[in-house]
């Protein structure tokens, strides 16, 4: 099994800044992939920016030019550092994993995400 813990979250002024911590353990050698998400009560989670076991980085547009994502593989921790934080990215962040094995003659994956940590935005 793979676990995941987010921690980071809290309160911040408009203009501040956050770094997002993803601590992840267990069989981790079975990670593909992983990535940050946020969501909004009563709206569908989006991904902010992820990474790939050999390091690739992809952002999307709410993170383009803010935010960071990287990786601390041997503290196995995930970061997500934010800047510039507005109102609008109050929301619960959320750390993923993808997991990727090979059984039965065919590659199986599993998805696996953290408990979420709270970000608020607000002066």
């Amino acid at each position: 099994q793979v676990q995941l813990v987010e921690s980071g979250g809290g309160l911040v002024q408009p203009g501040g800044s956050l770094n997002l911590s993803c601590t992840y353990s267990g069989s981790i050698g079975s990670i593909n992939y992983m990535a940050w998400y946020r969501q909004v009560p009563g709206k569908e989670r989006i991904k902010l920016a992820g990474i790939t076991a050999g390091g690739t980085i992809d952002y999307t547009d709410p993170s383009k030019g803010r935010f960071t994502i990287s990786r601390d593989h041997r503290e196995s921790t995930l970061y997500f550092w934010m800047k510039n934080l507005k109102p609008a990215d109050t929301a619960v962040y959320y750390c993923y994993a993808e997991l990727k094995d090979f059984d039965l003659g065919n590659w199986r994956y599993d998805d696996v995400w953290g408990q979420g940590t709270l970000v608020t935005v607000s002066s």
